[in-house]
């Protein structure tokens, strides 16, 4: 302890113990209060479906039948397939991302282009996926006179017109399917270890030639071992979280002809229990359920962190590093063109009019814009744009003045009750909706009417809460001590404290808002599931188009360059904040 003089006044400072801890913490019963929110939202949208998942899953009306739908569900025709091709997306896809993503962010480090080149790879992951599969099915549409990627491909194999190579039919239909992820997901990987190669220091590069060390051997000692190691596991696990989302690509993208050959356990789930609890269902669920949380849990293990991590004190400016060689830069600049071509392929179909679109390329006749006249003059969009931007912006805030609640009392953890509890967020937030979708209804049917917009936030709000605390919980207890000292010392209740202490994790604040906001606007799977006649968001309404994909495929890509202005900006105007405050708020 120790006695200070404040406006004339003696003041006892609280510093003894953990000196991270700055003592800000609520007292016991604020803390519950607090805590309060979340734990409803958590307990009655998140833990009780998944317990009443896995209770559907071993009994039958009540009755206990053990393994018994497992063995049906399992034993099912394509099953195995199923499954196998689940766990083909869970390996190779995130491995893929993790390769591209390192290579890419290494090759545009300080250079000319480089910043150019991060904000094309940047731009798809704000796209909705469905926005994504659209792209990528008029790229690879069978037809080589309107499908761009069907015509290049024609042309290498040097095939007649009529024995054009059917990058949707059942032996690539999974390769392109990956190829539209990876177009995706790459850009999020840039970032991520763009910033970590640049928080590692050069000195240790130095150090390891110094010793005689080889071009091998810096790689290894001065960035993979200190840093990188770590980081690429972290968005391996991202990455392999993420390939649970390729419902919405499957749905979209796949003609109905192919479903079958690129199904995975998302996809047939949602056939399978269309929403409901169903005994066999559930048993695929909880598979699902136990692959997914097995795996992150593994990968957060491995990146753990000693809790609260210790601080480093700021280093001196470092030594100018030379740009990559030319080779590399060739390479990124090589990709930023590649990751252009689905986006001009979207924006040039856009341009044209349904018949024009329907019959012919858009390389083949000048752009008439007569799609966005048609939806500019209609009602259906901007009522659905409308719809989706309250949505998002009242679950964005709701979810964000939930998790600052909870964050603030959990951020003073320490030890074992630290770890335990972030693994329990990090379990939270990696639930598939699929899985939990049928009792999920049930608890709506007993608070509200199915089909409700309420209904629709509150599943939302529910799931988007636990990254939320997660990333803001981590993000409190990274604040140096002068910064909790000071907001507790200016702050005469605890929810003065917490405002100052919000003020300074601006970076999490924001990127907790800004991925709030763009996940809810660009979601398909929970407005399918818990949407209705009144309560149709963005995603549902542009699936429901895909239905005449080739006559409406003008249509479909203006709204699909509509809805994806404002994720795109946000994404790009906050890029820096998202990157800080995903690191400052990271798994550990």
């Amino acid at each position: 302890m120790s006695q200070v003089r404040v406006l004339g006044e003696l003041a006892v400072l609280d510093d003894v113990g953990p000196a991270r801890r700055g003592r800000a913490y609520p007292a016991a019963g604020a803390t519950s209060a607090l805590l309060l929110p979340a734990a409803v939202l958590l307990g009655g949208l998140v833990l009780w479906p998944v317990l009443r998942t896995m209770h559907a899953s071993v009994t039958t009306d009540g009755r206990w039948v053990g393994a018994a739908h497992f063995r049906t569900a399992l034993a099912a025709p394509g099953t195995g397939a199923v499954v196998g091709r689940t766990v083909l997306w869970a390996l190779l896809v995130p491995a893929v991302v993790t390769a591209l993503g390192y290579l890419l962010a290494a090759a545009s480090r300080r250079s000319q282009e480089g910043g150019l080149v991060r904000l094309i790879l940047l731009v798809p992951v704000a796209l909705p996926l469905v926005v994504t599969g659209v792209t990528f099915r008029l790229m690879y549409d069978p037809d080589p006179s309107r499908g761009l990627a069907t015509l290049v491909a024609t042309r290498l194999t040097g095939r007649p017109v009529e024995d054009a190579p059917q990058l949707l039919g059942p032996g690539m239909v999974t390769v392109a399917l990956m190829s539209a992820f990876v177009w995706a997901w790459v850009g999020l990987a840039v970032l991520v270890f763009r910033s970590a190669l640049d928080a590692v220091p050069p000195s240790l590069a130095d150090a390891v030639r110094a010793y005689g060390g080889t071009r091998r051997h810096v790689l290894w000692d001065a960035q993979w071992r200190p840093l990188l190691l770590r980081t690429t596991a972290v968005v391996f696990a991202l990455v392999a979280v993420g390939t649970s989302r390729t419902f919405d690509l499957i749905l979209v993208m796949t003609p109905g002809s192919v479903r079958d050959e690129a199904s995975v356990l998302a996809l047939r789930i949602w056939q399978t229990s269309g929403g409901t609890t169903t005994g066999d269902g559930a048993a695929l669920g909880v598979v699902w359920l136990v692959a997914v949380i097995g795996g992150i849990m593994v990968a957060a293990l491995f990146v753990r962190q000693a809790w609260p991590p210790p601080r480093v004190e700021a280093a001196p400016e470092p030594a100018p590093v030379a740009p990559p060689r030319r080779v590399f830069r060739l390479l990124a600049a090589g990709a930023a063109i590649a990751w252009l071509v689905p986006l001009a392929v979207l924006v040039a179909t856009s341009a044209h009019g349904r018949v024009d679109a329907a019959a012919r390329g858009w390389w083949s006749a000048p752009p008439n814009g007569e799609s966005y006249r048609d939806l500019v003059t209609g009602t259906e969009l901007w009522r659905t744009l409308g719809f989706t931007l309250l949505l998002a912006t009242a679950v964005t805030a709701t979810v964000l003045a939930v998790a600052l609640l909870a964050a603030y009392p959990l951020a003073w953890l320490t030890g074992p009750a630290a770890q335990a509890t972030g693994l329990l967020l990090l379990a939270a937030s990696v639930v598939p909706i699929q899985v939990i979708a049928g009792p999920v209804n049930e608890v709506l049917g007993l608070v509200l009417s199915s089909g409700t917009a309420q209904g629709l936030a509150l599943v939302h709000i529910a799931l988007g809460v636990p990254f939320a605390v997660l990333v803001l919980r981590n993000a409190f207890a990274d604040l140096p001590v002068e910064q909790v000292r000071d907001a507790r010392l200016g702050g005469r209740r605890w929810w003065h404290t917490l405002r100052r202490l919000a003020r300074h994790n601006l970076s999490a604040v924001v990127a907790v808002s800004v991925l709030e906001f763009v996940q809810v606007w660009n979601d398909l799977v929970v407005g399918r599931l818990f949407g209705g006649p009144g309560s149709s968001p963005l995603g549902p309404f542009l699936a429901e188009q895909t239905r005449s994909f080739v006559s409406n495929s003008g249509a479909l890509a203006a709204s699909s360059v509509l809805a994806s202005v404002l994720p795109v900006v946000l994404v790009v105007l906050s890029r820096r904040h998202l990157v800080a405050g995903l690191v400052s708020g990271g798994v550990r």
